[in-house]
């Protein structure tokens, strides 16, 4: 095997410049652990020439006219991007302040329904539909109690009208023509 020497020489220097770095910052890790919050300049007071520790730490600074100086109001927008809650609803509008004489009001007409109440709903399941060789579309239901088989425009079960055969569903109505629906091919 041939080893080219500046791809071995290459590789050397780039292992001793990781070496270096490496040291290098944990020195800087262990003087920042030693003292923390302290300037550089204070921890070159830190130690005495011949090693000792000073016998007097150096002055803190303090800006004293930050102190003094107004703040700002903190945004009140009701948002925290750490909680993962929907927004609270705004509260109801109060209501109007009833009227305590019945006779401003004046009389309540009694409620009156808006129409006869719908036909109840079609009971029957759509199973599937069959073709003849004339291309006649007959659609298989059931009522529970058997198989009803009828056309378009049919009537079936003595109660119901068929008006349109599709693939995956037919619409059904009572006679009369009250209550059409759709049914689908998986049942109601």
């Amino acid at each position: 095997m041939v080893v080219d020497r500046r791809a071995l020489w290459l590789g050397g220097t780039l292992v001793v410049a990781i070496i270096a770095v490496i040291a290098g910052r944990s020195t800087d890790d262990a003087s920042a652990r030693a003292a923390p919050g302290m300037r550089p300049a204070a921890r070159a007071h830190e130690a005495a020439p011949g090693g000792a520790a000073a016998a007097t730490p150096p002055p803190l600074e303090l800006n004293l006219e930050v102190l003094g100086r107004a703040r700002g109001q903190p945004n009140d927008r009701g948002r925290n991007p750490f909680t993962f809650r929907p927004k609270p609803a705004p509260p109801p509008p109060p209501l109007p302040p009833r009227p305590t004489n019945q006779s401003v009001v004046g009389p309540v007409a009694p409620m009156v329904p808006a129409g006869p109440p719908p036909p109840p709903l079609i009971t029957l399941k759509f199973i599937g539909t069959m073709q003849k060789a004339d291309g006649t579309k007959f659609a298989i239901l059931s009522d529970g109690k058997g198989p009803i088989v009828g056309k378009e425009g049919e009537e079936i079960a003595g109660r119901y009208k068929i008006w349109k055969i599709g693939l995956e569903s037919i619409e059904l109505s009572y006679i009369d023509g009250r209550g059409r629906q759709t049914i689908r091919l998986s049942g109601q």
